[in-house]
């Protein structure tokens, strides 16, 4: 028996003794379960599985950093050397959660640093970071080995300068879209010249200029790097240098792609790239000039991702990119791509099963944006595997939707975003009803969905009746009344998540998931018609739950103005500011 296992309780121990399976049995069938929900189900068997999957689980996903302690989590799995939290609910990314509001890491680093010496990996989403979390965590973990940061905020360069100097084993370092104090770009020249072991560098994000020649000779020294993404400060000329110095590089973030070349230099570009034989994701080449696309072409045959949301193509440089993809199965573009753009993509890619389209101009409500339904239509025709789609665009239709659906069923996530909020069809001027009710009914696999345009309670009426594997909802400037809501917590039987704004849903809406609330991750609520009291009543109905009301502006008196609901073991948070108040 693991030696680790025999300070278990009696209970324990005569729990294990008592199981059909031996310790190395148990322990190889759980090291075939790669996911966190199979390992949790694992854990329910019998009292034998809970401690043997309690003792072999290395890895932790926790969806909101408020629904458990790091107390509760260290006495729970003892053995964790990869957490991955998120933190601040998503509707943060839309400033829609003050600043300040919390889910700062630094309390769980204190009891990990106690409780779990060895951690390896910290991936952190919408957390709060400081310099000083950066600098405990770089001095404290001497095997940490891999950090990565999505939209967090809270730190400095100067935070990443002390994980460069200081973590000697690092494989990976991902910093991306975080509300970064970018002060210059010397943290990168913090690396020891005897440092070796990067496999993942991503700092495509960041805007300050980088010390070249310490890039370089950083690059050129790891020779087990993988993945690489600079920022706009790098150069053509410099980025070809890069790929003759790791040729291996199966993912490549390009930077800027905009240079004077001369003819000798745009040659080397052309032969670093074809050069790249591993590569399988593209992205950045903002600024992107036509004349220097075709030195991509050569490196694209093993394409799979290209990630274009920041180079804003044209459907003719789009066009003639994808006809030298043959695999790809992951396309993110921006909508100055047009419709012909997207018509391209149904030509050229068969295999596709992820599409983004962004909007160049989200903010800006008098700009025509530049794709419509025919754009949409043109890739169902021609991607009959597409699965996950998130499409900004100026206009739809109904009978579009319905056909995109037939043409693609197996979708499982469906986020269509009309870009002015209440819009019709367009043709008919009637309610988009009919288009969602259609993605519902003829999508059976669809897990996440997100609405738009001129909706009415039948939309909701349609996701409950015919939505049963749906996990995520988010839902804006919809619905008529509380029934909408009503329907979808009453009908959807393995919701998640449920974010909701702008809509006339009231204190009857947010009652009718009293028993379901426990069974769900969150649910946010803002310029809504729920009350302070209906929140009072909800969380003194189900005191297991954590109802946090935010003060704003905005608020009427009595009025909840934004509404954040969740389950936690751990109770009401202790570090909630001011403007937040548990009920």
């Amino acid at each position: 028996m693991d030696p680790k296992r025999a300070k278990q309780s009696p209970d324990s121990a005569e729990a294990i003794r008592l199981s059909p399976f031996p310790d190395e049995a148990l322990d190889r069938i759980l090291a075939l379960l790669d996911s966190h929900k199979d390992r949790s189900s694992a854990s329910l068997v019998s009292k034998a599985w809970y401690h043997a999957e309690r003792w072999s689980r290395s890895c932790v996903f926790i969806g909101n950093c408020y629904s458990v302690s790091p107390e509760i989590l260290v006495h729970r799995f003892p053995n964790i050397r990869r957490v991955i939290l998120k933190g601040k609910p998503r509707f943060s990314d839309f400033n829609l959660v003050p600043q300040n509001w919390g889910a700062d890491i630094h309390s769980w680093l204190l009891v990990f640093a106690d409780h779990y010496p060895f951690l390896e990996e910290l991936r952190l989403k919408r957390m709060t970071v400081s310099d000083q979390s950066l600098e405990f965590l770089a001095l404290k973990f001497h095997n940490f080995k891999s950090l990565s940061l999505l939209s967090c905020d809270g730190f400095s360069t100067d935070g990443l300068a002390a994980i460069a100097t200081h973590c000697r084993n690092l494989t990976e370092l991902d910093i991306q879209e975080n509300g970064i104090d970018d002060i210059s770009g010397k943290w990168l020249n913090c690396f020891p010249d005897n440092f070796t072991s990067l496999e993942v560098l991503n700092f495509a994000s960041l805007t300050s200029e980088v010390n070249f020649d310490s890039l370089e000779r950083l690059v050129a020294r790891c020779n087990s790097l993988k993945i690489l993404k600079v920022n706009q400060s790098i150069t053509l000329d410099q980025l070809q240098r890069l790929l003759v110095r790791a040729p291996r590089l199966m993912e490549l973030g390009s930077g800027s792609f905009l240079q004077d070349l001369t003819p000798q230099q745009y040659t080397d570009l052309e032969t670093a790239f074809r050069g790249c034989r591993n590569l399988q994701t593209l992205s950045g080449l903002s600024e992107a000039s036509s004349l220097y696309l075709p030195a991509l072409y050569p490196a694209c045959a093993n394409l799979t991702f290209l990630n274009l949301s920041y180079a804003a193509l044209q459907s003719e440089e789009l066009a003639k990119l994808l006809a030298h993809c043959p695999l790809l199965r992951r396309l993110w573009v921006l909508d100055t791509v047009e419709d012909k753009g997207l018509e391209a993509v149904g030509q050229n890619c068969s295999l596709l099963e992820e599409l983004r389209v962004f909007p160049e101009h989200p903010f800006d409500q008098e700009i025509d944006h530049g794709v419509t339904e025919s754009g949409f239509l043109a890739v169902s025709y021609g991607c009959r595997k597409l699965s996950y789609v998130l499409y900004f665009c100026g206009q739809m239709t109904n009978a579009a939707v319905a056909t995109i659906v037939q043409n693609c069923p197996d979708f499982t996530h469906f986020r269509l975003c009309i870009m002015n909020p209440g819009q019709p069809d367009y043709l008919t001027n009637e309610p988009m009803d009919e288009a969602f009710g259609a993605v519902v009914k003829n999508c059976p696999k669809l897990q996440r969905l997100a609405v738009s345009g001129l909706l009415t309670d039948l939309t909701f009426e349609y996701i409950g009746t015919y939505a049963k594997n749906l996990e995520t909802l988010s839902v804006a400037f919809a619905g008529s009344s509380d029934w909408g809501m009503q329907c979808v917590l009453e009908g959807c039987p393995k919701l998640r998540k449920l974010e909701i704004r702008d809509c006339p849903f009231g204190n009857k809406a947010l009652l009718s998931g009293l028993e379901k609330y426990e069974s769900m991750r969150s649910l946010w609520m803002s310029a809504c018609k729920v009350t302070m009291n209906g929140c009072k009543l909800l969380a003194r109905e189900m005191p297991r739950l954590n109802v946090e009301v935010m003060e704003d502006e905005e608020s009427n008196e009595g009025q909840a103005y934004k509404v954040y609901v969740y389950r936690s073991v751990a109770g009401p948070r202790r570090d909630a500011p001011p403007f937040v108040l548990t009920l």
